[in-house]
């Protein structure tokens, strides 16, 4: 992080706030960068995936919010694309809704060209769905629009998640634009807030159920006088108790280094943010030399200002290393060094310029040039 998101957060550790004034003010700010009606600050995209959904499922009901995960005669049913599904699904999944998968994505298995079908979406819809589901990344489809269109005819939330879908900054605003009724956002990665933290943005009544499902709600009603721009108390019956988002808790802390990284990520141009990563990753390859037995390329967009990275290809004429065998020996190495293995199986391995400090380029060069030098391990 910034020396002023820990300094931020140093701060915050030495006052007692109210954490529902804090929220407000960053709902405020977000919303001002997002173009949301509102926002919050989350213990991660994933929470904001599971108060987000939370909050379509129940509304502004706090009867229904203190029987969650009980779904029992609510909307309970989230729609989602079958190529959209992954693991972190399983926080949209813990509120007690089931998800309802559609489409077939035979461009990813190769049967075809084709994936859902924003009509397939609209299809599935009944009046136990609480909202839509969107995974956003660049080659998502149907395209977000379209998922919009289907879901508002019938009067059903569309939640994106965009969890790394920063840079480019624009994204901040963009599914915003698009329609969207909830976006949530990673506050590590890229924004370079602490990585226990996140954003969620959108509709303003959407906003209030998830912060009503998130607060530390032990307080008698009489007493209790909420930030009107974050809870509505008149809109209530009477206050939930302690909600399903409470595990998720989220501190001063990160409230102010999330905001602070927030501000800093806004106000640095993509040129000069680009600029900086892609310097990291030429300084790998000039470290790391010439090798006859790997060759190292830099992956790189400055039209989209996505994260350049490295990727050594290893020559496996003239090595007898792998590349999975390559990562763990890093890995397990001193100092240890974590490369991206997503690709091992191509006999690639791959190195992000995003957690680096100025002189480690220069240590990975030397433990790369030292590893494919020596045989591979048995």
């Amino acid at each position: 992080m910034a020396l002023e998101v820990s300094e931020a957060m140093k701060e915050a550790s030495q006052f007692c706030v109210d954490i529902a004034e804090f929220q407000a003010r960053a709902s405020e700010i977000i919303a001002e960068i997002t173009g949301a009606e509102a926002g919050y600050v989350t213990s991660g995209a994933a929470a904001g995936l599971l108060l987000g959904t939370a909050a379509c499922v129940t509304g502004l009901d706090p009867g229904k919010m203190n029987r969650l995960p009980d779904t029992s005669g609510m909307k309970n049913e989230v729609v989602i694309s079958r190529s959209h599904r992954n693991f972190y699904d399983h926080a949209i999944r813990s509120t007690g809704i089931q998800l309802i998968e559609v489409g077939i994505a035979d461009r990813f298995s190769g049967a075809g060209v084709r994936d859902t079908e924003a009509w397939e979406i609209a299809d599935a819809i009944t009046d136990r769905t609480a909202a839509v589901c969107y995974v956003a990344y660049p080659h998502t489809l149907p395209i977000l629009e379209k998922v919009v269109e289907a879901a508002h005819a019938h009067d059903v939330p569309v939640i994106v998640d965009a969890a790394g879908q920063l840079p480019p900054a624009d994204n901040l605003r963009k599914f915003i634009a698009q329609g969207a009724d909830l976006v949530a956002f990673s506050g590590g990665k890229a924004i370079g807030g602490p990585q226990s933290s996140g954003i969620l943005c959108g509709r303003r009544d959407l906003i209030m159920s998830v912060a009503l499902q998130h607060l530390d709600m032990d307080i008698l009603q009489e007493q209790w006088t909420p930030p009107p721009m974050l809870i509505d108390k008149a809109a209530l019956p009477g206050a939930p108790q302690h909600g399903i988002g409470r595990p998720c808790k989220v501190g001063k802390e990160e409230i102010a280094g999330l905001l602070t990284a927030l501000r800093l990520f806004v106000d640095e141009t993509p040129d000069t943010r680009y600029s900086c990563w892609l310097k990291v990753v030429e300084m790998i390859v000039q470290a790391t030399g010439e090798m006859p037995s790997a060759q190292l390329i830099i992956a790189a967009d400055r039209k989209r200002y996505e994260i350049p990275s490295v990727e050594l290809h290893l020559n496996e004429e003239t090595t007898d290393w792998t590349a999975l065998d390559l990562v763990i020996a890093l890995q397990n190495g001193a100092p240890a060094i974590q490369a991206n293995p997503s690709r091992v199986n191509e006999g690639i391995v791959v190195f992000g310029p995003t957690c680096l400090k100025d002189d480690e380029p220069a240590i990975i060069g030397q433990r790369l040039r030292e590893l494919l030098l020596q045989k591979s391990p048995e």
